[in-house]
């Protein structure tokens, strides 16, 4: 029972993507239509996420952690890139429509506190310290341009290749993060 339990927000997730390839967008889609594509009770549902965005969020911690699994497993910084950009072509559908939300508890957001986490985590790893003052606002400045131009990409239809959006974003570092990341091996 246990492990059928923990597949339903699966089957949720895989529902909702169901729904957004058939064209819905996230803010027209309804807890309503992913129990019923998802074969479940509309309780069921409520045992597992608060509402739709809470079950996107879940479900886009699952893909960014395996993104961020193939961006960490990068040795640089733009081969973690290329991995990222590259997972997330494979799941275009699902970001697309998630990333057209500019809602409360909106993917965006969310991403980009993720992102900025894995950043700040990363710098503490190699370098043994916080980021300090300078360092945290490079970092959220860049971070959220960063997530800008995600959006754009894949908004847009993904037509660069994850190789080039990789070096635009590599190039995109300010200086002093640059030399940071340069000096602890990680470009």
């Amino acid at each position: 029972m246990a492990q059928q339990n923990e597949q339903i927000p699966y089957r949720l997730a895989d529902a909702a993507k169901r729904c957004l390839r058939d064209g819905c967008s996230v803010d027209s889609l309804t807890v309503s239509r992913i129990v019923r594509e998802a074969g479940v009770a509309r309780q069921t549902f409520y045992r597992h996420f608060a509402d739709k965005y809470d079950l996107i969020n879940w479900y886009f911690d699952k893909l960014l952690l395996e993104s961020f699994e193939h961006m960490g497993s990068g040795r640089t910084v733009r081969e973690g890139y290329e991995r990222k950009f590259a997972f997330i072509l494979q799941e275009r559908v699902f970001f697309r429509a998630a990333f057209r939300s500019n809602a409360q508890n909106s993917l965006r957001d969310h991403d980009f506190e993720l992102i900025l986490q894995f950043f700040t985590d990363l710098i503490r790893r190699k370098t043994g310290a916080e980021p300090d003052g300078d360092q945290s606002f490079l970092l959220e400045a860049y971070c959220a341009g960063a997530i800008a131009m995600t959006v754009k990409w894949v908004l847009g239809g993904m037509k660069e290749p994850p190789e080039l959006l990789a070096r635009r974003m590599v190039e995109a570092l300010p200086g002093p993060l640059a030399l940071l990341f340069a000096q602890h091996g990680m470009l």
